[in-house]
């Protein structure tokens, strides 16, 4: 059979068709879906062909702006919202459970245990916060001996990791375990936001059409227990202006929190409860 002549309205086909030949299973079935898209996405722009070497300039950039301390691409991902949705894909859970976000570059698995109670500042720069909770299950059954591993920027907006020659070895990092009725609470400092990296390929671009590149402030949570889904998440300081316009689509009304003023002590308290799901196996098997 002859071949079909390539031409605007075949051209997805075509290629589709070459991969389907030639292998089978979902990574073609993936690359076929892909290519009709971009098959797609370039016949509505209609760029030139000096515009498609400036596409492909930009993509080169954006490789070149990655190695094992950043990662540009990922943060095109995350700014592009491709994150947060295979995120939601991959994590839906049930009203009134807690909903997971994306996890952020700045996690640090090394993080050390701490009793309840603790300071995670140390270096107690910043306006103290108090920050208390429960973990709890879908009855409102309290989940004890839950681990709540929690990180956090400063008070200017900055990671421990971000500037290990001005911070603490572990600043604003902690993993504490929940009390018998589900309770935690520790001590840390009011967080800020912060714009993210806008200096590469990536940022500049998306700046340049002046999309929103901040991040409101808040506190990063991964909540495990024996026979539950964990919980990786972030809770929001609700009076942020920025709430509106995360540049990782990551706010959800049911993590905005309320960082409370306490003008007697000078310092601020969050309470929140998290609300944890059963593993899928535990779930079949009930």
């Amino acid at each position: 059979m002859a071949a079909l002549s390539f031409s605007e309205n075949n051209s997805a086909e075509i290629v589709a068709e070459r991969l389907a030949r030639h292998s089978s299973g979902k990574l073609p079935k993936a690359l076929s879906s892909l290519v009709d898209h971009l098959h797609r996405f370039i016949v509505e722009t209609r760029p030139t062909s000096a515009e498609w070497r400036k596409a492909i300039e930009f993509l080169t950039e954006v490789g070149h702006a990655s190695d094992q301390k950043r990662q540009e691409w990922v943060l095109m991902s995350d700014l592009l919202g491709i994150t947060a949705l295979v995120e939601e894909i991959n994590s839906r859970r049930p009203k009134g459970a807690t909903p997971n976000t994306v996890r952020g570059p700045f996690y640090r698995p090394d993080a050390p245990r701490l009793p309840l109670g603790a300071n995670i500042s140390l270096d107690g720069l910043g306006e103290p916060l108090e920050v208390s909770g429960h973990v709890i299950d879908l009855d409102g059954k309290p989940v004890s001996g839950a681990a709540i591993e929690t990180w956090q920027a400063n008070a200017q907006g900055f990671y421990e990791n971000q500037q290990p020659d001005m911070q603490p070895e572990f600043n604003l990092r902690g993993v504490f375990t929940t009390s018998a009725d589900g309770a935690f609470h520790y001590r840390t400092v009011k967080p800020a936001g912060y714009a993210v990296p806008c200096d590469g390929p990536v940022g500049q671009m998306l700046g340049a059409v002046g999309f929103p590149l901040r991040r409101p402030a808040h506190l990063h949570f991964i909540v495990k227990a024996e026979g539950f889904e964990a919980i990786r998440t972030h809770v929001y300081d609700g009076a942020d202006p920025h709430l509106g316009e995360d540049a990782l689509f990551g706010v959800k009304q049911e993590l905005i929190g309320a960082f409370m003023p306490e003008q007697s002590h000078g310092r601020w308290s969050l309470d929140f409860t998290f609300v944890m799901i059963r593993a899928r196996k535990e779930r079949q098997s009930a």
